[in-house]
Parts: structure tokens; C-alpha cells; sequence
């Protein structure tokens, strides 16, 4: 249903892990690869975590601060009665997507490091961060979703508002 929002939901992702992992070949610019690296890790955070996630799997989840100052997370879920079997591959490939990607920064976390190209340890630092934060964000909506109770807009029912810790 969705096909345009699965390819953005793996493009982004895959070119940044792509051109990490090839951008010596094509640029001697240190900064070049990484600012293109970067760009391609916030797009992928932003249409991740604005639209596929609602897309894909009708999940969505931010940040909001109140008149006092304080930060509350609300994490939602859609109800969905029935899944067609178009959406359950999509969902499929937006949860792989949202899994196997963080495990591959790792991995080129622990390279980096015992290679001692530490001038990319901040990349990949900030790859681990962004590809985790929707992680999370989403396994929240999806396992806090389900237990909270129904609040909000008709099309997203159930939601389950966090507030941040001190």
C-alpha cells in the first residue's frame, strides 16, 4: 500500500551505510563524506520517525513540552482490526530495517575503534544514536502502546504519555 514510504524508509539507511563504508574510494575529503554521511543518517531519522513509522506500522511517537517546562514522551499506536497482506510485508521490512541497521552501526562502531580511525568514531557515534533513538521510540510505542489506555485523535486511539524522569 505504501511502496513509495518502504523505499524512503530503506534509501536513507542503506546509502548512509553504503557510503560509509565506500566514501574513501570516491572522495579524499574527510569532511565531504562526512557531512554527506550525516545528511543521509538526519534524513533517515526524520522520515523514519515522521512518516513511516505512521505509514508502515501506525505507529508514531515525540517529544512535548509543557507550560512548565517539563518534557513528556508520547509514544502511539493505531488500531488496526485487520492487516492486509501488502502491510504485514511492510511491516516486516520497516521493523528489519529498524533493527538490523543499529546492530551494523555497532559493528562499525567496534571497527572503527580497533582500527584506530578515531576521526570517524563521531559519525558513527552519531549513526548509533539516531538509528537507536527510533528504536526505542518505536519499541515504546508498540509494547506501551498496547497497555495504555484510549485517549487522543479517532485515527490514532491508543497512546501512552511519559513523563520524563529526573
Amino acid at each position: 500500500r505504501h511502496p513509495l514510504a518502504t523505499f524512503f524508509h530503506l534509501f536513507f539507511r542503506v546509502s548512509a551505510i553504503i557510503t560509509y563504508l565506500f566514501c574513501d574510494w570516491f572522495s579524499n575529503s574527510f569532511v565531504a563524506c562526512f557531512v554527506t554521511i550525516l545528511l543521509l543518517l538526519s534524513f533517515d531519522f526524520w522520515s523514519v520517525k515522521n512518516v513511516t513509522g505512521r505509514l508502515l506500522v501506525g505507529l508514531r511517537w515525540w517529544n512535548q513540552i509543557d507550560e512548565d517546562g517539563r518534557s513528556h514522551w508520547v509514544f502511539e499506536a493505531k488500531r488496526m482490526p485487520t492487516i492486509a497482506a501488502s502491510t504485514e510485508a511492510e511491516a516486516r521490512i520497516f521493523w528489519l530495517g529498524l533493527i538490523i541497521c543499529p546492530v551494523i552501526w555497532t559493528v562499525f562502531f567496534f571497527s572503527t575503534l580497533f582500527s584506530l580511525k578515531l576521526k570517524w568514531l563521531a559519525l558513527v557515534i552519531a549513526g548509533i544514536s539516531l538509528q537507536t533513538a527510533n528504536l526505542y521510540g518505536y519499541i515504546h510505542c508498540k509494547l506501551g502502546g498496547q497497555r495504555s489506555i484510549s485517549r487522543g485523535s479517532s485515527r490514532f486511539s491508543v497512546s501512552a504519555d511519559v513523563p520524563k524522569r529526573k
